[in-house]
């Protein structure tokens, strides 16, 4: 009874803080702006299904997918054991599944711990890839300090949750032959082995303790995890979902258009609606493209969420690879380091930070006098060649040239500035319809 109250109290602990924890990242998700989710629903839940769920553009790169997949196969498996240590652990029972499943109880447990030894395996390589082998796409300047630190800590827990599980099934195993009446369990395909040999000498009291110290190490890691996700770049385990699910489904080459532009050219080419009221000369000017994450769309804030940091984009990326500075990773964790400092602000409740100091923080009442600039050089989205091949390689659907070519719109339209070879193209653009300063006539050829 009272290791069923402190488990409650725990488990209510842990699941309250994580709740609150993913409540601030969906309210920093919903920073960005309002976008149409349009397509067919179809269409979305095959990209979900394939891309998130089935893996399929990690399979591009042979060697990481399959260890990837031993690893996601044997998070998914080990679920089940989950299950059953929450049920034990709120009505005090021992290994509840053993009895409704009968024989197949083993069949499971041994399934969970051979998939546990891939993942082992799966952990181990990835630890020596990220520390060892020198992969470029790892080592990039955005990837030192804490992203490289979170990397290797998951991998960490990863495996005292391995340990944790096999220390469990392991003495449960001997405990069993010692005393089969109190301790139900089976002969599981890992533990069934390494039980009697790691634990075989031990007494009854110290493998009883042991037991108990696997077990709530299992339970303790997953809360630990839980709330660490947040934080992490692990957070794509759950937001690779909604991410593919919502990704725009517009071809690749595809920009989409600014309504306050599209509207213009309309009117300028005859094709506006002509019951539209006369436009406000007085009017402020709109802002074009964006400056900050509240200008962003709110997809692409939930693809920097996404983010899995894998370097598949920066790897592909010509501009990198010729040595310029941008690394379209980069681009996509500012995004979501400047939603955080965003977020972070807004709910400090710090009137500082109010463009109105008569109204309540808010995504359209913030200013802080600081913006993605701040964090992204004018460099950076100059070298970007449009070829979509970041968007191509990333294995969840996130778009990072989206975020790039709204900063380059903002640049060009808002602030009237961008390098000085740029600015002839779009002042010909502007003034002629045409890319080149040609006398004439725009339609002169057609004559």
């Amino acid at each position: 009874m009272v290791q069923s109250i402190v488990f409650a109290v725990v488990a209510l602990l842990a699941l309250g803080f994580a709740y609150f924890q993913f409540s601030k990242v969906w309210a920093n998700v919903m920073l960005g702006k309002a976008e149409e989710v349009s397509g067919p629903t179809g269409e979305r839940w095959k990209n979900m299904l394939l891309v998130a769920f089935g893996q399929k553009k990690m399979f591009k790169r042979i060697i990481p997918a399959v260890l990837h997949l031993m690893l996601y196969v044997a998070f998914v498996f080990t679920q089940i054991e989950l299950i059953e240590i929450f049920i034990d652990g709120i009505f005090g029972v021992h290994r509840w599944f053993l009895g409704p499943l009968g024989g197949m109880y083993n069949f499971i447990i041994s399934t969970i711990e051979l998939l546990s030894i891939l993942a082992f395996v799966a952990t181990v390589i990835f630890l020596v890839r990220r520390n060892v082998l020198f992969i470029p796409r790892f080592h990039k300047p955005e990837m030192q300090g804490w992203p490289k630190l979170d990397a290797n800590l998951i991998l960490v827990f990863e495996l005292i949750l391995l340990a944790c599980i096999f220390t469990m099934n392991g003495t449960d195993v001997v405990l069993q032959d010692q005393d089969p009446d109190h301790y139900r369990a089976t002969n599981f395909a890992v533990s069934g082995f390494l039980g009697p040999v790691i634990f075989g000498s031990f007494d009854a009291s110290t493998l009883y303790v042991l037991e108990r110290v696997g077990w709530w190490g299992h339970i303790m890691m997953v809360f630990v995890f839980l709330n660490y996700l947040p934080k992490s770049k692990h957070l794509h385990i759950l937001l690779a979902f909604p991410n593919t699910y919502f990704a725009r489904l517009k071809p690749k080459g595809q920009m989409i258009n600014m309504p306050e532009i599209m509207n213009e050219v309309k009117s300028m080419m005859g094709l506006g609606d002509p019951n539209a009221p006369e436009p406000d000369m007085n009017a402020e000017l709109p802002e074009f493209g964006a400056d900050d994450v509240t200008e962003m769309s709110w997809i692409d804030v939930l693809g920097a969420y996404s983010c899995t940091e894998c370097g598949r984009c920066t790897a592909v990326c010509p501009a990198n690879i010729t040595g310029k500075k941008l690394s379209p990773r980069k681009i996509v964790m500012n995004v979501r380091d400047r939603a955080e400092e965003i977020g972070d602000k807004i709910r400090s409740g710090n009137t500082e930070y109010a463009e109105h100091a008569d109204q309540p923080l808010s995504r359209t009442n913030f200013q802080d006098g600081r913006n993605l600039w701040d964090y992204i050089t004018r460099e950076e989205i100059h070298a970007c060649t449009t070829c979509n091949a970041c968007v191509e390689a990333c294995p969840i659907l996130i778009n990072p040239l989206e975020m790039i070519n709204k900063l380059r719109r903002h640049e060009i339209l808002t602030e009237a500035a961008g390098p000085s070879d740029w600015r002839p193209l779009f002042n010909s653009i502007e003034n002629q319809q045409r890319a080149w300063s040609v006398g004439g006539s725009r339609m002169d050829w057609v004559e």
